[in-house]
């Protein structure tokens, strides 16, 4: 039986990097907030995915307004974020059954592809892999702060991304861990209760957007997919 896929969008962080009083997931982009524009790629790609959005609990409200405003009537589950990403993702890992796919996702990383989604689903539904991720190789040259250390090999490494997408009683077991400093992402969570990630190939236009230039340079994107 295929298992039901969730999706936990996070967007528990304030976003003060990009200065201004309105938190980044709610930023408009091509006409939208960010946030939603990110759940709606995972829609396309699975139109019965169970939502759930993890944000700070004062902002539950103004995404609630702004669903309405945006006749955005996608059903979710909404989770109040924690201390650290890691509890954010905690917090909302309560909420999915074991027995389904579990896919975690920056709610700020708005262009990612349905095609991307489905092709990385479709191999956890093979049963190719417990755990997977989206990467790229690193092209910039790496330098360490420290200059005693070498510098890092840039071949040995890989940049990565989400949707990281885990077996959930895989990933729910992972997440009772006490939480360490080490833990980067929910790879790096689950990697050390012995689940090593599988990687797929990522996209270069899946932006996180952090700061002002990444939303400009998010809306040239969408202008040149336009057409």
């Amino acid at each position: 039986m295929r298992r039901k896929i969730y999706g936990i969008f996070v967007a528990g962080g304030s976003g003060t990097r990009m200065g201004g009083d309105t938190p980044k997931q709610f930023l408009p982009l091509d006409g939208r907030p960010i946030l939603q524009c990110s759940i709606e790629r995972f829609l396309e790609a699975v139109p019965d995915m169970k939502v759930i959005t993890v944000l700070p609990r004062s902002a539950f409200q103004t995404w609630k307004d702004l669903c309405a405003a945006y006749s955005f009537n996608c059903p979710q589950t909404l989770v109040a974020g924690g201390l650290t990403r890691f509890h954010s993702v905690q917090n909302a890992l309560k909420k999915v059954p074991d027995g389904a796919v579990v896919c975690i996702h920056d709610g700020v990383r708005p262009l990612v592809t349905p095609a991307l989604i489905s092709r990385m689903l479709a191999r956890m539904e093979r049963g190719d892999c417990r755990a997977l991720v989206p990467v790229l190789p690193v092209t910039d040259t790496l330098r360490s702060r420290d200059p005693g250390q070498p510098d890092p090999d840039r071949t040995a490494v890989v940049a990565v991304q989400t949707p990281q997408i885990f077996r959930s009683e895989d990933i729910k077991a992972a997440y009772t861990q006490a939480y360490d400093l080490s833990f980067t992402d929910d790879a790096s969570v689950a990697a050390r209760t012995g689940i090593p990630p599988a990687f797929e190939e990522g996209e270069r236009f899946n932006l996180k957007i952090t700061t002002p230039e990444d939303l400009v340079l998010a809306e040239a994107i969408l202008a040149i997919r336009k057409g």
